[in-house]
């Protein structure tokens, strides 16, 4: 199991150590320190579309229309940070977020 977070975002904070609680140890990539590999980033956005960017957060806050009107490869690329998090990739499946249905499909 995968998950791509950062460390500074309590929702990936009690993710994780839900995991951790439930008897797991997921690999986790920082986004901002570890990037997001390019295979990694396609199969994001192949799962989730434009549903991948955090459109609430300071980066995207910060961008100008012109930034925003980009892809959303092309944004992520350039800005890590813009995912929502957390990701999980767990056997084959990818999880957004860390609301009730993903808890459950991930923990049990």
């Amino acid at each position: 199991m995968r998950v791509f977070a950062l460390k500074s975002c309590d929702t990936c904070r009690k993710a994780l150590k839900a995991m951790r609680e439930a008897g797991m140890e997921p690999e986790v990539i920082d986004v901002r320190a570890d990037g997001v590999g390019e295979a990694d980033r396609a199969a994001i956005l192949a799962a989730f579309g434009d549903a991948a960017l955090n459109k609430a957060s300071t980066t995207w806050r910060g961008l100008d229309d012109a930034e925003k009107a980009q892809p959303a490869a092309a944004l992520l690329t350039a800005h890590p940070t813009l995912m929502k998090r957390p990701v999980i990739e767990k056997d084959g499946q990818w999880y957004l977020g860390w609301k009730a249905d993903v808890q459950a499909a991930v923990i049990g």
